[in-house]
């Protein structure tokens, strides 16, 4: 790739060789060819399992979660073990009519805020790492204009119940 380093490299899925893909990846971190290293898509207890052989705990693990599905298991495990969560797909990829959605869009109104940002707001209050994917100039200025409101706790029980424990992605499982 032409670089003298990559900020961050993940295991996709816990799938094949993951034990030897780990190790691979804890020498190019240890060489300084990736600052750091991680997982995506893992559940908790294949987390404990690396984590028997792992020399360098997962930066992040990378999962779905937005507002209509929250992994709440995977969120209070990663919150406790040290490991980042970060949201694939923090915007459902607009599944379940999260842009139209009324109880989001009243929400949003009352600070004066788009659905978007009030999902990444939620994000960002729960301490998730969400880097929304757009092309647009306008989505992208919208998208970091969150850091003059906080969610009340209202708020936060009312996306709660917006949780529909399942993923939004069924063909991809």
């Amino acid at each position: 790739m032409g670089l003298e380093y990559l900020d961050l490299y993940l295991i996709h899925r816990p799938r094949g060789d993951v034990k030897g893909t780990w190790q691979a990846m804890e020498e190019l971190y240890n060489e300084g060819k990736i600052r750091a290293i991680g997982v995506s898509n893992f559940l908790p207890d294949q987390l404990d399992e690396l984590m028997e052989y792992a020399k360098i705990r997962p930066a992040i693990n990378q999962i779905e979660t937005h507002v209509f599905f929250h992994e709440d298991k995977s969120y209070e495990f990663l919150k406790n073990s040290g490991t980042q969560m970060e949201a694939w797909s923090p915007f459902a990829a607009g599944r379940n009519g999260i842009f139209s959605n009324q109880t989001l869009a009243a929400i949003g109104k009352k600070y004066n805020k788009s659905i978007a940002q009030v999902c990444l707001r939620w994000h960002f209050q729960r301490g998730i790492i969400a880097i929304p994917r757009s092309s647009q100039k306008a989505h992208m200025i919208e998208n970091v204009d969150i850091f003059d409101f906080e969610l009340a706790e209202s708020d936060l029980q009312t996306i709660a119940s917006m949780d529909l424990n399942t993923t939004q992605f069924p063909e991809w499982g």
